[in-house]
């Protein structure tokens, strides 16, 4: 073996991490989340699907890791969703969804993932299926919302992310949460009411 290394051994755990999540951002991006599984990102990365399993548990957990989202997407739906009447759900949503730009570890994460989004198809593609798959159409499914009313909630979510966190444009860069809640909540509530 000319790299040095033992025939069949394979790398230590922090590289063989890697090169999942490396496979993994690549299958999301070509194939998106329906159609990627465990065993491709194993096969894709050299491994065992057990191993994946093993570092990153649901094929949820691995397309997280590999975004690198500072949150579970379920527990944010189950505080907005399950946490009080349906005509404050716009309120509610506002308040978690500013809440984690607000939190300066998150937002850095979530910066990036705008960037990239903005500045690579792979980051792109990989923001597409995580809306997707993992938030909006959960959100759709667990208060009976059609599908396109619930793509234009995150429009304007993601539009204020960028014109706010992103890009810095005031006065809303500077413009206090509940400021934003009573503006936009009310046509962000007429998409949920159905």
């Amino acid at each position: 073996m000319g790299n040095g290394q033992a025939a069949g051994r394979r790398p230590g755990p922090t590289q063989t991490r890697a090169l999942v999540l490396t496979a993994a951002r690549q299958l999301f991006s070509d194939l998106g989340y329906d159609r990627t599984t465990i065993r491709g990102i194993a096969r894709e990365a050299g491994v065992d699907p057990a191993l994946v399993h093993h570092f990153f548990g649901r094929k949820e957990d691995v397309f997280l890791r590999a975004l690198e989202i500072p949150f579970q997407p379920a527990d944010l739906i189950a505080r907005v969703v399950g946490a009080g009447p349906r005509n404050s759900l716009a309120q509610r949503l506002l308040r978690v969804f500013l809440s984690l730009w607000e939190d300066p570890a998150s937002r850095l994460r979530m910066q990036a993932l705008i960037r990239s989004a903005t500045t690579s198809q792979q980051g792109a593609d990989l923001l597409r299926q995580f809306l997707t798959a993992t938030v909006l159409s959960r959100i759709a499914d667990a208060l009976g919302v059609p599908r396109l009313r619930i793509t234009l909630v995150g429009s304007q979510l993601v539009g204020i992310a960028i014109v706010r966190y992103v890009l810095g444009v005031e006065p809303l860069a500077s413009a206090s949460q509940e400021e934003i809640v009573k503006l936009v909540a009310p046509s962000i509530q007429r998409y949920l009411d159905s």
